[in-house]
């Protein structure tokens, strides 16, 4: 029993802690203040007043505004003799509150230009991620960890080190959080700004501070007097009901099936109109959802349905319910909403406050938002994406969804786009470095033989018209002088770093002839046969097959008896066919160069039976 314990570092014995990781949804932010002239109790100082600026800018900022699941908080912490600022936010299903965590960060950075702020979510470094297309090949996912800051507005990167850095041990892979804080604190390392990077990962922060107002729906419900009454002291409280209704199950539906009024927190009695402040992807989640009227509702679902106000007294009914849901399931009762929601009731009950009159209600305002961007029109999704959106179109018809969806489907077209048309990227799609892609002494990079000169790519030459006449040649085509592709109809081109065979639709019948023509001697010659006896019946079986498609006029013979040069061309035809082949079974049933082009030449060969027994 006490190997286990000693293996297992017990509970003040040296217990590193279980491994950390954040929960679903949850963006986790910290601000540092680092001068290294400062005692840790002027830095508390110092860290206290901007949790006070915080404080005010989020009051000016967002005054009406609501979140979806948690509010943006800063607690003041102590770890490891080091005092900061640290909060977590759960957003749920709303990754617009996340962006404006980003967005308060990056202000508050730029007000105090002495602080340095680190933020992340579930997914690690999501601004590096917004900004994967434009990052430096050394900044990969092994090495990103803490290298990744806000200060003074900016986005600022922690650089590989070299070594022979004094006072301070750096390392040019991961770093720790006290060595990023160090190297930052005593100036041994110059962050990096980047402002490709900058741009990209703060793209979704041009529509702030107007998106803050955006991210919110108003709309005009049917409700209990007493429901309108806890929503006009506290408009935030709707967030709480909407997720208690959405996630709903059948035990939290059970309270809901009383028949009698007078068992509700919320009975539908007394009935009021009032305006209601939604997130939008609250209202979304709210609309979206098929509900039958509960026991406790049916009469009332009843009495609305010829009614104009069913719309309104719907999306009330849900409301209620989910309010009703809310305050009665236990897993709640510790919640903040469902505490406070308590009280006011109890002020009801005991007549320390009255609700409010129909007079009252009238004064309040009074909101109801357009709901167009609910709607998705699909062919105006397909316009979108083609990007053919008639300029002169009605309102409605000038594109999906909102200005935000809009652009944001525009921004994901172009990055696939510039994905696609990356030269750099190889057949094998994106390349990542390892952990041995390190700089090395003298600071170049050594992280493969293709990277190790500088502009190799662009001294590689294609003889094209080489290439060409030869796939011509073994696709039994006839050579035309000067292998022009307006004589021949056939090309070999090059479009972005992708070699592609093109025809005229003309010669469409004859390509297509050709492509059977060369299977059919690969075939005779044995190419085709995986059987290695193959081998032995090779140039004669080879010879008796380009002999037969000669004499199918197809094209002239590429070998003849007696001649050795042409036996010679010929060997080197059949190796081209074999290499092919050797390229295509080394792919193992992945997407590779060789099967990319047999392809192309309307070739498809099964899997190598052999390897079956493998996989």
């Amino acid at each position: 029993m006490d190997t286990p314990r000693d293996d297992f570092k017990w509970f003040g014995e040296g217990f590193d802690g279980f491994p950390k990781s954040l929960p679903e949804d949850c963006v986790e932010y910290a601000i540092y203040i680092l001068d290294s002239k400062l005692t840790d109790l002027e830095r508390r100082e110092k860290l206290r007043q901007v949790q006070s600026s915080v404080i005010k800018l989020t009051n000016e900022s967002l005054k009406d505004f609501i979140w979806q699941r948690e509010s943006f908080k800063l607690l003041l912490r102590r770890e490891e003799g080091r005092s900061f600022l640290h909060g977590r936010t759960n957003y749920g299903d709303s990754v617009e509150d996340e962006w404006l965590i980003v967005y308060i960060l990056r202000e508050l950075s730029k007000k105090f230009p002495n602080i340095w702020i680190r933020i992340i979510d579930t997914d690690g470094q999501f601004l590096l991620i917004e900004a994967a297309n434009v990052l430096p090949l050394w900044l990969n996912p092994e090495i990103a960890d803490f290298r990744v800051w806000l200060n003074n507005g900016k986005l600022l990167i922690i650089p590989l080190e070299k070594p022979g850095v004094q006072s301070i041990k750096a390392s040019p892979g991961a770093l720790t959080l006290n060595d990023a804080l160090k190297l930052i604190e005593h100036q041994a390392s110059t962050p990096l700004h980047l402002p490709a990077v900058e741009a990209e990962a703060f793209y979704r922060l041009q529509k702030y501070p107007n998106q803050i107002s955006d991210n919110l729906h108003h709309a005009l419900l049917t409700i209990p007097r007493k429901l309108a009454y806890v929503l006009h002291e506290d408009a935030a409280y709707i967030s709480a009901a909407v997720e208690a209704f959405y996630l709903r199950d059948p035990i939290a539906l059970r309270p809901l099936q009383v028949s009698d009024h007078t068992a509700l927190q919320f009975p539908p009695t007394d009935l009021v109109t009032m305006s209601v402040k939604f997130t939008k992807v609250g209202y979304a989640q709210l609309k979206s959802q098929q509900f039958a009227a509960p026991a406790s509702w049916a009469d009332y679902a009843s009495t609305k349905r010829q009614e104009k106000s069913q719309g309104k007294a719907e999306m009330g009914m849900k409301v209620s319910c989910g309010f009703e849901m809310l305050m009665c399931d236990p897993q709640n009762q510790d919640k903040k909403a469902v505490r406070e929601i308590s009280m006011l009731l109890e002020d009801i009950r005991t007549g320390q406050d009255k609700l409010p009159t129909d007079a009252e209600i009238r004064k309040w305002e009074t909101r109801e938002d357009d709901e167009t961007w609910l709607d998705i029109n699909f062919e105006d999704f397909e316009k979108e994406l083609g990007g053919n959106r008639e300029p002169d179109a009605p309102k409605s018809m000038k594109g999906f969804g909102d200005k935000s969806a809009q652009q944001n489907l525009r921004k994901m077209v172009a990055r696939f786009e510039d994905f696609l048309n990356d030269d750099t990227a190889g057949a094998d799609g994106a390349e990542l470095l390892d952990d041995m892609d390190k700089d090395d002494d003298e600071g170049n990079s050594t992280t493969s033989e293709d990277s190790e000169d500088e502009g190799e790519d662009t001294d590689v030459s294609f003889d094209e018209d080489a290439f060409a006449k030869m796939m011509k040649e073994m696709m039994g085509m006839a050579p035309v002088d000067g292998g022009s592709e307006a004589e021949t109809g056939f090309s070999l081109h090059e479009d972005d770093g992708v070699l592609s065979v093109s025809s005229d639709e003309g010669d469409e019948k004859g390509v297509g002839q050709a492509m059977q023509d060369i299977e059919n001697e690969l075939r005779e010659a044995g190419a085709l046969d995986l059987n290695p006896e193959q081998e032995a019946r090779g140039p004669e079986s080879q010879r008796k097959a380009i002999e037969k498609g000669s004499s199918n006029g197809q094209s002239k013979p590429l070998m003849e008896e007696g001649d050795a040069s042409e036996d010679e061309d010929a060997n080197i035809d059949f190796n081209l066919a074999k290499n092919m082949l050797e390229s295509f079974k080394s792919q193992g049933g992945a997407a590779g160069p060789g099967g990319n082009m047999m392809s192309v030449m309307g070739m498809r060969l099964p899997r190598d039976e052999s390897d079956r027994g493998d996989r």
